[in-house]
């Protein structure tokens, strides 16, 4: 099975997107093998409220449950943003929440975010962090949204060991201390490959050896990204096949237990 941990639906405010409805989505993922996907929805990001965007979402993928896994987008620093979670968990039926504190205005330190991580672990669903929604040198010139500090993404971890974590779209990840001090800090991060260095799977060897191939995660990033990478970067890493099976799903699987 493969089981994208990284795709999306909706609009994006500064780029067209093609691919962004769900049976487009699904069409793409059959193009390219791909069994299952994680979706959030790219706009509640720049929504200024944006539980309308996990509504659509939900709405959207009423008909592909069995291919389409939500994901609620939510902003802690926005008000009433429990109700947003609790909507997420028990209408939609999220398997985790994204959030986007270079956009929302607040920082991973604050206690807001700290909050929201108390309160998914308590309702067993993954935090997403995601490092780069798009490459800052290509950011709209109203916005100011850089990519997120993995550093402080590894004292996040630390503050709260029993919340799970995934990282998607990271870059520079086996040089920050998420790997460099990983036998310090909880195993509670997981890490997707949609954005690691596409030099012959390098970066997901460095991350087996360092974290252990349990926490690895194959993702696209589609319909932003070309899926191609992705596929690439797995073929290439020098490990067992057994290991990319785990990689290419079964980890995901066992995360979110789909």
């Amino acid at each position: 099975m493969t089981f994208d941990c990284n795709a999306y639906l909706g609009h994006w405010f500064a780029r067209q997107i093609r691919n962004n409805t769900a049976p487009e989505l699904v069409a793409l993922m059959d193009e390219n093998e791909i069994d299952k996907a994680c979706v959030g929805s790219l706009s509640a990001i720049m929504y200024r409220n944006g539980q309308p965007g996990n509504e659509k979402l939900a709405e959207e993928i009423a008909d592909y449950r069995d291919r389409l896994v939500p994901f609620g987008v939510i902003n802690p620093d926005y008000p009433d943003w429990e109700y947003d979670l609790d909507w997420c968990h028990n209408e939609m039926g999220a398997k985790g929440i994204r959030i986007y504190p270079q956009y929302h205005n607040y920082a991973m330190a604050d206690s807001c975010c700290d909050e929201l991580c108390e309160a998914c672990k308590e309702r067993g669903l993954v935090v997403t962090l995601i490092q780069r929604q798009v490459d800052y040198r290509q950011s709209h010139w109203m916005v100011d949204a850089p990519d997120l500090n993995l550093d402080e993404i590894a004292e996040l971890c630390a503050k709260h060991p029993e919340t799970s974590f995934m990282l998607l779209n990271g870059i520079g990840i086996t040089g920050s201390k998420l790997v460099t001090e990983a036998e310090e800090l909880p195993a509670n991060a997981y890490f997707g490959i949609s954005r690691t260095q596409p030099f012959y799977g390098r970066d997901i060897n460095k991350l087996i050896e360092s974290v252990g191939v349990e926490r690895v995660l194959f993702g696209t990033g589609i319909p932003m990204k070309y899926p191609e990478t992705a596929f690439l970067n797995l073929k290439h890493a020098d490990t067992s096949e057994e290991n990319k099976e785990k990689i290419r799903g079964g980890n995901l699987a066992k995360l979110l237990g789909v």
